[in-house]
């Protein structure tokens, strides 16, 4: 069920991150402050990190030894239960979450952790189901942002600025600032990546196209070559929609700017003309045709998903996420995906806009704490999740997890991966994912305006104007 909220409540969670180290320091930029708030009965609309499996519950097993550091809290004699919901619902992240548990649990008798795992799309549907009853888990994922605040709000997610205070520094600034509300700290992050172009290096080498567009246009040009040598040049998941919307608002970053995105976000206002701008490019795009076919219908994982059309060669590029590699190799017939013949180009500037070439858009994900979580219990495990030995490991698996725990950036080796970083290094301006940017209402309502485009009902003119309306609206 939708719901809307008295007032424009929107999270200017765009990252302005300094050009520095890949785990260099970083600032939010401004919030604009609530007016009222509104019960919680949606979770928010996202993109998916990992991949999908079967709903499941993992037992909480003990494992023989621990790394896990002591609890600072002596046993009171009864055990705590921490019910924790993640989407790490593939190897190897699934497995590495159920291995911290078990190690956790074993250093902490007094501890019981229930892992369960769901794929994205059945998380969110289960979150809805468990915020509209007060019942959040007492540890679950989390893109911060609106939907966080909206949380917040509502009193289900804990202020845990006092509890994480003694380790709080040993993450990346710019990612906590993204779980942060009116100053307040409501979760941590554990990944922080961009969105960039992925590509099957074997072809476009095979149609003659041997460096990353620079721009818009170079782009545009590639997929036409593409087209002509007989290679579907596009996967695209058309059934969720947050990644086509990926296209449009990556166009409004670089035609909007910080500045425009700023103030679209904390006013409500999106009727700046670069809006329309992003939409007019985007339509360029669309009408080459470059989506491998049935995309309309395509999920972004699993059976007839666009991470399977590329892994089976159905689709020489993907504008997606970090976590892209591991799905694709989830979704390859032998689950090994594409290897060294995976590529990762950052988004090509357009030209004449008002945005920075190396301004990205992105976000991560992390973790939130339930109003009835039992504590310090439950901040101490998650502590440990983002401990600097869980996060080397989470890079070392080379997945698409990019740790935000500073001094573990070096535990990515994968080049691709590093690419990532780099960029990510470069950004002076991040902008957090539109639909996690703002509230799931006008998320949601973003999301499927841009899909008019590529369904071929909308124009850029009312893609903008269905958005501002949405907006106004919240």
């Amino acid at each position: 069920m939708m719901f809307r909220r008295g007032a424009a409540t929107l999270f200017a969670a765009a990252l302005v991150l300094g050009a520095c180290s890949s785990g260099g320091g970083a600032t939010t930029a401004p919030t604009a402050p609530p007016k009222t708030a509104a019960p919680v009965t949606q979770a928010p609309a996202t993109q998916a990190p990992v991949t999908q499996a079967p709903v499941t519950q993992a037992p909480a097993t003990q494992a023989p030894q621990s790394v896990a550091p002591p609890s600072s809290t002596a046993s009171t004699g009864a055990q705590a239960v921490i019910n924790w919901y993640h989407i790490q619902n593939n190897d190897p992240g699934k497995t590495l979450w159920q291995t911290l548990a078990d190690e956790y649990m074993a250093a902490h008798p007094d501890v019981k952790v229930n892992v369960n795992y769901l794929e994205n799309e059945a998380f969110k549907t289960k979150l809805t189901t468990l915020l509209q009853a007060q019942t959040p888990p007492d540890l679950f994922q989390s893109w911060g942002g609106g939907g966080l605040r909206q949380q917040a709000e509502a009193g289900l997610v804990q202020d845990i600025t006092a509890a994480v205070a003694p380790w709080a520094s040993t993450i990346n600034p710019g990612a906590m600032g993204m779980y942060q509300v009116d100053g307040k700290q409501y979760g941590i992050p554990f990944d922080l990546g961009m969105v960039g172009f992925w590509y099957n290096k074997q072809q476009l080498a095979d149609a003659g196209i041997t460096v990353p567009p620079a721009t818009w246009d170079d782009f545009l040009a590639d997929i036409q070559t593409l087209k002509t040598k007989g290679t579907t040049p596009i996967a695209l998941a058309g059934k969720d929609t947050w990644t086509g919307a990926f296209y449009w608002a990556y166009l409004a970053v670089r035609e909007c700017g910080k500045e425009g995105m700023d103030k679209a976000v904390t006013t409500a206002d999106w009727t700046d003309p670069c809006f329309t701008k992003a939409g007019e490019d985007f339509q360029k795009l669309i009408a080459l045709e470059p989506f491998q076919e049935g995309f309309g219908a395509a999920p972004w994982d699993g059976a007839g998903s666009s991470a399977a059309a590329m892994a089976s060669g159905n689709g020489a590029i993907q504008l997606m996420g970090q976590w892209l590699p591991g799905t694709v190799s989830a979704n390859s017939a032998d689950k090994q995906g594409m290897g060294d013949n995976l590529g990762w180009f950052p988004f090509p500037a357009v030209t004449g806009g008002a945005g920075d070439a190396n301004d990205g858009l992105g976000g991560g994900n992390g973790f939130a704490i339930g109003k009835n979580a039992p504590m310090p219990q439950t901040a101490d495990f998650l502590h440990f999740l983002v401990s600097t030995d869980a996060a080397t490991r989470w890079g070392a698996l080379n997945s698409g997890i990019l740790p935000t725990t500073v001094g573990t950036e070096s535990s990515v080796t994968d080049p691709q991966l590093k690419d990532v970083l780099a960029a990510r290094a470069k950004a002076n301006f991040v902008q957090l994912y539109l639909d996690q940017a703002t509230t799931p209402d006008l998320g949601a309502a973003i999301n499927e305006a841009v899909a008019t485009l590529y369904s071929g009902s909308g124009t850029p003119e009312s893609v903008a104007q269905a958005i501002n309306t949405a907006a106004q609206n919240q």
